[in-house]
């Protein structure tokens, strides 16, 4: 079974940054994308961040020019910097890995994120 480990989760002030970090292991087939999603209290969850397999990354209108999303050279581990952190960036931060032939998708836990005013 696939395993999506998140971590680098926590408190801090608007202002500040954070990097979350998801690794994937048990991976015997190709990724086709990895990204994050995230849920806060009373809103649906919504896509955060994403990047393909050919290297091109797609986010959130809310987070563009603040969030960049990364990988490292095997591409079973996922990077999200947080700079200029906002309060309403607090939630639960998931981690999603969407696999090819045949295309599936897998979560993490959620990792949680809180910005204070």
């Amino acid at each position: 079974q696939v395993q999506l480990v998140e971590s680098g989760g926590g408190l801090v002030q608007a202002g500040g940054s954070l990097r979350l970090s998801c690794a994937a292991s048990r991976i015997t087939f190709s990724i086709s994308a990895m990204g994050w999603y995230r849920q806060a209290p009373g809103k649906q969850r919504e896509l955060v961040a994403a990047i393909f397999s050919g290297g091109s990354t797609k986010y959130a209108d809310s987070v563009k020019g603040r969030f960049t999303i990364s990988r490292d050279n095997a591409k079973s581990t996922v990077y999200l910097q947080m700079d200029s952190l906002k309060p309403e960036d607090t939630a639960v931060y998931y981690c999603n890995l969407v696999s090819s032939l045949p295309s599936r998708n897998y979560w993490g836990q959620g990792t949680q994120v809180t910005v204070s005013s």
